[in-house]
């Protein structure tokens, strides 16, 4: 028989858990049990390939402490790897026996947390422990606490090696009916290689690197292709232009998905116009694609996009902007 123990704690010495998980090994050694020990703090980063180890394991004891609030991080991060990666026709057959013990509040729902989580995983339960020990001394000097722990551990092994049954469970029916299917269907080989992957930094990084050089390759593409179109607009403006006499100033107007500012120029009643940088603007504004589209085609003006918001900054005079409308009236050449 093949137990493995999981232990979600931090460690620290004084841990009432580890106590309880070290007298479960040795009743199961003496068992002839062979147990294998994962402490989750020493290979947090590998904690995803951790479903691996479930392959050969008969049982398994979830073991964590409740010191502030609920099962903690590392056994969160386990079971959820268990979710995403784990063989769920390996999962199905193996028992779990939690183990929970607490520092503080919360000892009964932690333990409840785990054989619910193992159930809605397809597993199987056991009966587990739970307790709230204040000082480790009080578990190590109290007879009957040892007691308990090594009935605890001698009725793992005998529901284990008799296979015993258990009624079916809600938690099992919610997965096969509410839970969403994934797109996906991955084999336990594919899934395994999905989850060393996973827990391998560089390979994650690079990943990373990956996908940001193809977003620039694309973002390049959109751009030749006539999103950065250095002509776009210009003969717009130029149709509906409505010189006023007297007038001067310089216009830039920001659109964010182009890589340049369109620059707008009027002096002595003629028009200039282009994509570039310029000198000392009079009035300086910044929108999308989608409201310079708006403006052009009449559906909006220069001021009501400013004042509805759709015009995300405007730097200037804004009577200077005002007269922009009347320079280029879109709305009534669309009409």
């Amino acid at each position: 028989m093949n137990i493995n123990i999981y232990y979600g704690g931090r460690g620290i010495i004084d841990d009432p858990t580890i106590y309880v998980i070290n007298k479960m090994q040795e009743v199961l050694e003496e068992l002839r049990v062979h147990v294998e020990r994962y402490n989750l703090y020493d290979g947090k980063t590998n904690i995803t390939t951790l479903p691996q180890t479930l392959k050969e394991a008969d049982g398994i004891i979830l073991a964590t402490t409740v010191e502030w609030y609920g099962i903690g991080g590392y056994m969160q991060q386990f079971l959820d790897a268990c979710w995403l990666y784990g063989d769920k026709e390996t999962i199905a057959g193996i028992y779990m026996c939690p183990v929970v013990m607490s520092t503080t509040y919360g000892e009964r729902e932690g333990k409840l947390s785990l054989a619910a989580a193992w159930e809605i995983l397809g597993g199987l339960p056991c009966s587990g422990i739970c307790g709230y020990i204040e000082n480790t001394v009080t578990l190590e000097m109290n007879g009957q606490y040892g007691q308990i722990i090594e009935k605890k551990a001698e009725n793992m092994y005998r529901t284990i090696n008799q296979k015993i049954a258990s009624f079916p469970a809600s938690n099992k029916v919610m997965r096969q009916k509410v839970t969403i299917p994934k797109a996906i269907n991955l084999t336990p080989q594919e899934t395994e290689q999905l989850s060393e992957y996973v827990s391998d930094d560089t390979f994650v990084q690079r990943q990373k690197e990956d996908i940001q050089e193809l977003t620039s390759m694309f973002r390049d593409m959109l751009d030749n292709s006539g999103t950065d179109n250095e002509q776009e607009y210009l003969e717009e403006f130029r149709k509906v232009f409505v010189p006023q006499p007297g007038f001067e100033a310089r216009y830039v107007i920001n659109i964010e998905e182009k890589k340049k500012p369109l620059w707008i120029a009027i002096g002595s009643g003629a028009l200039e116009c282009g994509y570039g940088e310029t000198e000392k603007p009079d009035v300086e504004m910044q929108m999308n694609r989608a409201a310079m589209e708006d403006i052009v085609n009449g559906r909006m003006t220069f001021q009501r996009a400013f004042m509805s918001g759709i015009m995300k900054r405007m730097k200037g005079d804004f009577r200077i902007l005002r007269t922009l409308d009347q320079m280029f009236p879109f709305e009534e050449n669309n009409r």
